[in-house]
């Protein structure tokens, strides 16, 4: 009897053992050099599955942390956002996938704002509103560092 289990618990322990499919293998991960930018704040859209980073300079951090929801000048900004899946390592884990865009605002020495998008993925190609982003970007708050 005992050996039978045995044989029993071993077969499950195989078959429970392989990985038949692998659904993350045509996933391609993107990591993003922010350059001299530093991270600011990040938010989820668990709508969408996306999750966002925003990245900025000394200017844009003290921009986001006055109340006037102003650039100031010389401030530069990048948000950038990643399609996000499961973990496949970790249960109820997600990491970041696919690159889908980076949004770029900068404001010049006069205070003019500028505002760009760069899309990777076929089905973001569509322009956004410039002015709509832009109140976006301003309205992150920054992570608060002990």
């Amino acid at each position: 009897m005992k050996k039978i289990l045995l044989i029993i618990v071993s077969i499950c322990a195989i078959f429970t053992a392989c990985k038949i499919d692998e659904p993350d293998k045509d996933l391609h991960r993107v990591v993003f050099d922010p350059g001299n930018l530093k991270f600011i704040s990040t938010s989820l859209n668990t709508t969408k599955e996306t999750s966002s980073a925003l990245y900025g300079n000394q200017e844009a951090l003290e921009s986001l942390t006055n109340e006037n929801n102003q650039p100031k000048p010389n401030s530069e900004f990048k948000l950038v956002t990643w399609k996000y899946h499961e973990n496949p390592q970790y249960i109820g884990g997600t990491i970041t996938g696919e690159l889908l865009s980076v949004e770029t605002m900068n404001a010049d020495k006069k205070g003019n704002i500028s505002y760009s998008v760069k899309n990777s993925s076929e089905k973001e190609k569509i322009q956004p509103n410039k002015e709509e982003r832009i109140k976006y970007i301003m309205s992150y708050k920054p992570v608060v560092r002990p």
